[in-house]
This record gives C-alpha cells, structure tokens and sequence, in this order.
C-alpha cells in the first residue's frame, strides 16, 4: 500500500466485547443481557476507519498483541482499506474494551488498554515524521499515553502539518500542545473538564468555544443530537444534526472526528467539514457497534467508497 497518505492517526485499538441490555446496571447490580458479540474498536481504529471509508488515504499508528485478538483488529483495518505498516505487534495483550448498550443507545464502556499503552514517543514520533508529509492531517486521542500524545501534536507541528486533537477521553494538556490543536474536538463532558465548569447544551457550547479558541487555532464542541459548535478567530457558528432514531451511541464520537479528518484533508473548510463529521455521527448511531456501524458510509454520499489509490 502506499505509503503517501492524507490523513494519518495515532492512537488506541480496541478488541471490543458488547453486550445488549434493557438498561445499564446499577452499582453492585446483575442484569441479564440479550444480543452480544465482538468486533473492532478503539478510538484510533474508529477514526482510522471512518476517514478510509470516506476516501481519505489513511494510515494508523497503534499497537497490538502478538494474539488473535491483535491479528483480527490488523486484518479489519486492512480490510477497510487502512495502511497498517505502523501498527506493530508486542508483547503485552491486545487492548479490550467491555462494552453494555442500554435500549435507548446509550453505552457503559471500560478499557483495558495492554498493548495501547506501549505506544512511545519517540517511535510515534518518527513514524508520524515518516507518514505525515504536508497536507497530510494528523489525528490524535487521549486514549494513549501522555507522551506519544504530546510527542504526535509536536511532530506534526514541526512538519507543517494540521493536527486535529480529539481530546477523549479528557486529560489535562500543555499549553503548547493546545495552541498546535486546528481544531481542538471535545465533547460536553470534556470540554467541562478543560474549562472547570458545566457546559451543557448550544448557548453553553458557543460560550466554551469563544473562550477555547483563544487557546488553540480552532475548536469543536459535539453535542450529540444536536450537532456540533465550531469556532475559528471570531467565526462561531452551530451545525445541526439530523433527527434520527438511535440504536448504539458507540463510536459516534469517532466517526464525527474521522469524517472530519478527511474532509479537510480534502481541502475542505472547516465548517464544512464539521457539516460532514455531523452526518457521520449521525449516520452511526442508527446502527449498532463502533466500525461496523460506518462500514457502509457511501450511503452517507460524503465522499468516494472504493479502494484509495
């Protein structure tokens, strides 16, 4: 596979293990479950996924097991038609995420995250050196370690390269990464965490990106079914999102951010391509699991669904 590519994306695969419930238990509380199964996930694999099958040529720099598990998350990636080379076998096991999806979509999730947490500076940032050549866009997550976080934005930056920061699941980060993030993605919750306070809604999402975009050179606030708010220098403006019957909120988050990714590695602005991340959250959670659910994204009409060149 070529190793020229649009976007490229650092961060965490998950073998993931879902079960259906009528609502998620309580503390210390059973419940019987109905439909399980196992498939791929992971935010990393997620957002890799979703920018190859919009037509962005996508390479993922992760890490796995030297097990079945880490085997079947390789074989899916390929199969979506991502650039594997930098997603490496190790010692440690495949990362595993637990997963319960309640009848209203909504999700409990727990992460195990073994071989994910072997990704290290400064391999991360010689491969993100190797592949991200300009315009090539550059997606992270915070669900790696701090360091090949940290050291993935830098190199990007260094190179010319615009780094789109998915700061999920939140943390706190170093001003200097910040001011590199164009955009910055967070949801409420996160976004909360970075500014110290509730953010609930619109009105409370323009307030939050009016205030982080001082920080960074963009910023993204998702707000579920209400789409998302968008901020560049004094331009703030809300997308909204479709009403759609949800069936599994489950890596929603990650097909906005890829949808996202490749749509400006397309050449698109950024509202629009925040117009497009929403239609592929939209999209994916009116189907169940993470990958799966935006496995078909040409129904989305957003882009080409075929073999990168």
């Amino acid at each position: 596979m070529s190793r020229e590519v649009d976007v490229v994306v650092v961060g965490s695969v998950n073998r993931d293990h879902v079960c259906r419930v009528e609502r998620l238990p309580a503390p210390g509380e059973t419940v019987l479950g109905g439909e399980a199964w196992v498939g791929s996930g992971g935010k990393g694999g997620n957002q890799a996924v979703a920018a190859s099958l919009l037509g962005a040529r996508t390479a993922l720099v992760a890490r796995v097991g030297r097990d079945d598990d880490g085997r079947a998350l390789v074989r899916d990636l390929a199969e979506a038609w991502v650039d594997t080379t930098e997603v490496l076998a190790t010692g440690a096991r495949t990362g595993l995420a637990f997963v319960m999806v309640d009848a209203a979509g909504e999700n409990s999730i727990v992460v195990a995250p073994g071989a994910n947490e072997l990704l290290e500076p400064t391999t991360t940032a010689r491969a993100v050196r190797a592949l991200a050549r300009p315009p090539a866009v550059l997606v992270v997550q915070a669900e790696i370690p701090e360091a090949a976080f940290d050291a993935a934005v830098g190199a990007a930056g260094a190179q010319g390269c615009r780094a789109v920061v998915n700061l999920a699941p939140y943390r706190p980060v170093p001003a200097a990464v910040l001011a590199l993030c164009d955009p910055l993605v967070l949801n409420e919750s996160e976004a909360a965490g970075l500014l110290g306070r509730p953010v609930r809604g619109v009105a409370s999402a323009r307030e939050a990106v009016v205030e982080l975009v001082g920080r960074c050179r963009s910023v993204v606030v998702t707000l579920g079914p209400h789409g998302a708010v968008v901020a560049t220098g004094e331009r703030v403006e809300h997308v909204a999102a479709e009403r759609v019957e949800v069936v599994d909120t489950t890596g929603a988050g990650d097909a906005f951010t890829g949808a996202l990714a490749a749509a400006l590695s397309g050449g698109a602005d950024l509202l629009d391509a925040v117009a497009v991340g929403v239609r592929a959250g939209t999209f994916s959670v009116g189907r169940p699991g993470a990958q799966a659910s935006f496995a078909r994204a040409a129904e989305l009409g957003m882009g080409p669904f075929d073999r990168p060149a």
